[in-house]
């Protein structure tokens, strides 16, 4: 770790460095469900959307988005399968 200048508490700047970290995780994740969202969204393909629908869970139970917003993702995403399917 480098030399502290005054001022700055050691916590504050661990703090820092943790948030830098779950930043970084958090985009990816969310680019994961994007990207996957995008091509369910083209396909309308079941197999697509059970990636999807797994990706949003393990997003919403690590806190990356919440659970609700994950289930209405879900919903939105299968009713347009549905739909796509049945013609």
């Amino acid at each position: 770790m480098a030399k502290l200048k005054t001022g700055r508490h050691t916590s504050a700047l661990k703090a820092q460095r943790q948030s830098v970290k779950r930043n970084s995780r958090n985009k990816g994740l969310k680019k994961t469900i994007h990207l996957a969202a995008k091509k369910v969204l083209a396909s309308k393909n079941a197999a697509d959307l059970k990636k999807v629908s797994s990706a949003l869970d393990k997003a919403a139970k690590k806190g990356v988005i919440h659970k609700k917003a994950a289930a209405r993702k879900k919903s939105r995403l299968t009713k347009l399968v549905n739909k796509a399917a049945k013609k």
